[in-house]
């Protein structure tokens, strides 16, 4: 693992510890070069995905991608780092359940979305602006009151 400091491919391994679900491990390091230390996650690698967008073009399922998109919509509210974590294991276990190696990217909307309304009604309204595409207020307001029914 290089160091993200100074680049040195020497670090070493200070700690280690599985994360609360047990899906990684958590790696405390510290760069022999520089002393620096930093944290790295472990984590199974999936099989390979891809997205099949609204256009039809294809691209490869990015796990950072959903989770930027999560991020910016829980931005300013409680929504601890642990949380997203869940929303995203629940996310990917949602894809994972599909025998297609091939989704579309409204499923992956709609997971998110699934996942996101359990967890802040503000978080989700905001990401359903995006994945839906609301044009004006009015898509703004029949959503919210979708979710006041809910």
């Amino acid at each position: 693992m290089r160091c993200p400091f100074c680049g040195s491919p020497d670090t070493r391994v200070i700690n280690s510890r599985p994360s609360p679900t047990g899906e990684s491990i958590r790696r405390r390091r510290e760069c022999v070069a520089c002393k620096q230390r930093f944290t790295t996650a472990e984590y199974v690698e999936r099989l390979e995905m891809a997205i099949v967008k609204r256009d039809g073009t294809r691209e490869p399922y990015e796990r950072g991608k959903v989770r930027r998109g999560i991020e910016k919509a829980c931005e300013k509210r409680p929504v601890s780092a642990e949380e997203i974590d869940q929303v995203m294991r629940g996310v990917e276990r949602d894809l994972l359940a599909t025998t297609d190696r091939e989704i579309p990217s409204e499923a992956v909307g709609k997971a998110v979305l699934a996942h996101l309304k359990n967890l802040d009604a503000v978080a989700y309204v905001r990401y359903a602006s995006v994945y839906k595409q609301f044009r004006d207020l009015h898509d703004f307001n029949a959503e919210i009151e979708t979710l006041l029914k809910d």
